[in-house]
């Protein structure tokens, strides 16, 4: 293992067994690195590496702080990596959202109220009957966002957040090249409203999959 590698499990191991918590401050890097059997500099670069993923928070002046540690923060690096994913991955990134987000619509239909369906539902009235592809998309990626922010869990929306990007590219060709994309876009969105506002979760499993679903074919084929 790397020297900076073994610095890195080092610290991540006080933090994960407690002896470092959210929002503790690091001793002085003198006396850490003595605690912990490291050089300096290899302290200084696992701390370095540590800070680009959000684990820490190196404050000038300050000193240097485990950071809340909160799920969206912690998966921002993710999302850094994702921006970097090649086209022909795009099918892959469809293919975990097949998996993850009917499984959280079918949640989101156990804790949502009328009064939050009928929100959605008003998102989608405002979009109109032929909205441009740009809009459609736009409006796509905040339908589902809306929705999975009522499953409660952080990391999941987090989650499909950052795999809902590699894909606008692929939802907006699409729109522009396939002749009732935009009216199937509107039907599925309101056939999953539908089960949402029936209290059927089954339903809206389905159709979530018959959505995401969609888009994964027409892509494969097009590649």
């Amino acid at each position: 293992m790397a020297v900076t590698d073994e610095a890195i499990e080092k610290i991540k191991g006080m933090i994960v067994s407690g002896a470092l918590r959210p929002g503790d401050r690091l001793p002085k890097e003198s006396e850490l690195a003595a605690e912990l059997g490291l050089s300096r500099n290899s302290l200084r670069e696992a701390v370095r590496a540590l800070s680009l993923i959000r684990i820490l928070d190196v404050r000038q002046g300050d000193g240097t702080y485990v950071t809340s540690l909160d799920p969206q923060l912690l998966l921002e690096a993710m999302s850094f990596v994702v921006d970097f994913h090649r086209d022909d991955t795009v099918l892959e990134f469809l293919a975990v959202r097949r998996i993850l987000e009917p499984a959280a619509t079918a949640l989101a239909g156990t804790r949502m109220s009328g009064a939050d369906v009928d929100s959605l539902e008003a998102q989608l009235d405002a979009l109109g009957p032929a909205p441009s592809v740009e809009e459609l998309v736009a409006s796509d990626l905040e339908f589902h966002r809306s929705i999975v922010r009522h499953t409660g869990n952080s990391v999941l929306c987090s989650l499909l957040d950052g795999l809902s990007g590699p894909t606008t590219r692929a939802r907006v060709w699409r729109g522009l090249t396939q002749e009732d994309a935009v009216s199937r876009t509107l039907h599925e969105h309101r056939a999953i409203l539908a089960a949402l506002r029936a209290g059927d979760t089954e339903a809206a499993r389905s159709w979530a999959t018959v959505h995401i679903a969609s888009v994964e074919q027409w892509l494969r084929s097009t590649l």
